[in-house]
């Protein structure tokens, strides 16, 4: 029995001398000394030997058993200082490398074109005007000298809120803004009115039904199309370049007579920008404006056209679906 411990001592020395980690420094103390081990199973038969054989073969079991618990608990020390070191290795921070930092916000490419393009006109002695998106038709049409057959009203190009009897619509342009402000300030006004606007167009790639536009309105006494068309270069030399050339083309609109369109050459091509024109004088009459005393103009331009002409933009979903590798261009969302 001696020799069978000698063995049994020396197969676990050997195991847990070979364990290269904690998991097999476990496994091997329960096959070599757990309860079923060959150690454990002598220790369990020294009650069935004779007397005289029970002190050696005890002492010789104690002593085994002992040297492995010492060689286990060396052992034990020895892998999880090693774990504890591979650890440390493996969560090791350089201290000596930036930082990781988080995207920043930013102010999107319209906002920033809307403030540009204000700065502009506040340089010029305008005032900036705001209304509500949600119109009176009154004024997002009749004022505006758009009769009530007229195309635009229809259910095809007008957002309507229900009940139709309510006479309420999403405005198609911020001139109901002029409007407003020709109802409640006395000439001279010069202002631009910024802001959303919606149709009932499909979004694709030159059309989406919410929009943001900029539109001018002057009424002053002896204003003229030559002042309107003064006003426009300055505005496209700011915005694009002053290498860009503007031309008045002949056009129509309820609101303006007579009226234009406003065309760039930009990039070595002709590039429709807005309309312009003359303030109507039915316009002005209805906001109780004298015109024997007073003529205007007024202008209007989208703002995502403006974006997509001047950085050659393709896609206006680009602008308007929020995709950060378009905004990071401008600053927005960037590291």
């Amino acid at each position: 029995m001696k020799a069978e411990i000698d063995g049994a001592q020396i197969e676990a020395t050997q195991a847990l001398t070979l364990a290269g980690d904690l998991e097999s420094l476990k496994l091997a103390r329960i096959s070599h000394l757990g309860d079923r081990s060959t150690i454990a199973r002598i220790s369990q038969s020294l009650g069935s030997l004779d007397p005289s054989l029970k002190a050696p073969i005890g002492k010789a079991l104690g002593e085994a058993r002992n040297q492995l618990n010492e060689l286990f608990e060396k052992r034990l020390a020895e892998l999880t200082l090693k774990r504890d070191q591979e650890v440390i290795e493996s969560e090791r921070v350089d201290v000596t490398l930036p930082l990781r930092r988080t995207p920043k916000g930013g102010i999107h490419p319209l906002t920033l074109i809307d403030q540009e393009i204000a700065d502009i006109f506040i340089g010029l002695g305008y005032r900036v005007m705001e209304g509500p998106e949600l119109e009176a038709a009154w004024l997002n049409f009749d004022a505006l000298n758009i009769p009530a057959d007229h195309p635009a009203r229809t259910m095809q190009d007008t957002f309507f809120l229900e009940p139709l009897e309510s006479n309420l619509v999403l405005r198609t342009h911020t001139s109901p803004t002029q409007i407003r402000t020709m109802l409640t300030q006395e000439p001279p006004i010069y202002v631009i009115c910024p802001g959303r606007t919606f149709r009932s167009d499909e979004l694709d790639a030159t059309h989406t039904p919410v929009f943001s536009q900029v539109e001018g309105l002057v009424v002053d006494q002896g204003i003229s199309m030559a002042d309107l068309k003064g006003t426009l270069d300055y505005f496209a030399k700011k915005i694009f370049g002053d290498e860009v050339v503007s031309r008045l083309r002949p056009s129509y609109f309820p609101f303006t007579e007579p009226s234009a369109e406003v065309d760039i050459f930009f990039n070595g091509r002709w590039i429709e920008w807005g309309g312009c024109g003359m303030v109507n004088p039915n316009v002005l009459e209805t906001c109780g404006i004298d015109t024997e005393k007073y003529s205007g103009f007024a202008f209007g331009m989208g703002l995502e056209r403006t974006l997509m002409v001047r950085h050659q933009v393709a896609d206006i979903r680009a602008i308007v679906e929020g995709d950060v590798r378009f905004s990071r261009k401008f600053g927005m969302g960037g590291r």
